[in-house]
């Protein structure tokens, strides 16, 4: 039973796993965002309705969510391998963070917007804004503490696959606690990294929180 710790190797886990949150987060929240608004505004009463796409896109968006993280790691090898080249390392692990994450932002900014005032919608239009107009000046801005909110949400749940993905070689700290740490029992290793992976969440938590106590102002 172990127990040294490779600070050098400690370090890089941290960056590797760092990089695949926010990279993938950043991703996440742009590709979700607009899948959101898709959904929205093509619902039955929504500004752009279409009944057709609107399906389309829900049943892509539950597929997706439906897929465990690690069965969408094996799926989308071929797809990894035609983008990064391996199937071995942090970046590869992007490719399947942002897909699985994207619909399950795509569905937090869908429960945001549906918080927003239909009245101040309704006002919007007898105004005469256009549809881009209204989702530029009010879905988006009155809906924003629920979208930042989310968007930290997001980031919780990736940190939790970057440690999965890291388990079957992406690197980062799960790969750390899981090859050094589990496999060869040194504890010092496994304890480390899962101490870390705990301050990650909460960081995250905490500038997610602080973000949406700033732009609040109900």
């Amino acid at each position: 039973m172990g127990t040294s710790l490779n600070f050098d190797q400690m370090l890089t886990a941290v960056y590797e796993t760092v990089f695949m949150t926010f990279m993938s987060l950043l991703f996440a929240s742009i590709f979700g965002l607009l899948i959101g608004i898709l959904l929205y505004c093509t619902q039955s009463g929504g500004l752009f309705q279409n009944r057709f796409i609107n399906r389309i896109t829900d049943v892509i968006v539950n597929v997706l969510r439906a897929i465990p993280f690690l069965i969408l790691l094996i799926l989308l090898i071929p797809l990894t391998r035609a983008l990064v080249g391996t199937m071995l390392g942090a970046k590869a692990a992007l490719p399947p963070l942002i897909v699985a994450s994207t619909p399950f932002y795509a569905r937090m900014c869908v429960i945001a917007f549906q918080e927003v005032d239909k009245g101040t919608i309704e006002a919007s239009k007898s105004m005469g804004a256009s549809n881009l107009q209204i989702i530029r000046k009010v879905l988006l801005p009155e809906s924003m503490p629920a979208i930042v909110s989310g968007i930290a949400v997001t980031g919780i749940s990736l940190v939790g696959y970057t440690a999965m993905a890291g388990a079957i070689g992406a690197g980062g700290l799960g790969n750390l606690a899981y090859m050094y740490g589990f496999a060869r029992r040194n504890n010092a290793v496994l304890y480390t990294a899962t101490v870390i992976i705990v301050l990650i969440v909460f960081a995250i938590q905490w500038i997610g929180d602080a973000i949406v106590k700033k732009i609040d102002k109900r």
